[in-house]
């Protein structure tokens, strides 16, 4: 059950706006490569700004991630994802996400939303880690979170795919994602 009305406790939470410290923030994604194994590489976080009211469960979260920052160790393998096959960076070089809304179930938070990935925009829900909340050595008030979820490729016109000899394809459909993160409450 799901109750929006009673605001959680959470140490240290600060009501306000705070926006990403992108030396603390990082993007990686993982895909199953040739069924076997998996492939995991990295964003660069553009930009990400979290509204914080006094209701944790009433926070916005609005997010710019800069997909031509692709990075899996192989750069024959990056310039493939930043092609038309995959990505298209040339016509959209950032993925989005804009939340919808933050519920608390089970004692664990949801934060719900639209990604926005090849100009194709789908729903997707993360679960969120409030990681915590403190002030750094030089008085700035930081807030660290995690978040993580697994979407479909396909529904956003990344189908490129190879058959395998052996059955199977060379990538896999559900990509997970994954989001460390760390912000700076503005004065």
């Amino acid at each position: 059950m799901t109750d929006t009305t009673i605001a959680p406790e959470i140490a240290g939470y600060k009501p306000g706006t705070y926006v990403l410290d992108p030396a603390h923030s990082e993007v990686h994604f993982s895909v199953r490569h040739m069924m076997i194994s998996k492939v995991r590489g990295k964003f660069g976080v553009k930009s990400a700004t979290l509204y914080a009211p006094e209701n944790p469960l009433e926070t916005r979260v609005e997010a710019s991630v800069d997909v031509t920052s692709v990075d899996t160790n192989d750069e024959g393998r990056d310039g493939h994802l930043r092609s038309a096959d995959f990505f298209d960076v040339e016509n959209h070089p950032t993925m989005e996400f804009r939340s919808t809304g933050v519920r608390l179930e089970k004692g664990e938070f949801l934060v719900d939303g639209d990604l926005t990935i090849r100009g194709v925009t789908k729903p997707v829900t993360f679960d969120f880690d409030f990681g915590g909340f403190g002030a750094d050595p030089y008085g700035n008030y930081k807030a660290g979170a995690t978040a993580k979820a697994v979407v479909n490729r396909e529904d956003f016109g990344l189908t490129w795919n190879a058959a395998l000899e052996t059955g199977g394809v060379l990538v896999g459909k559900d990509v997970t994602i994954e989001l460390d993160l760390q912000g700076a409450l503005q004065a």
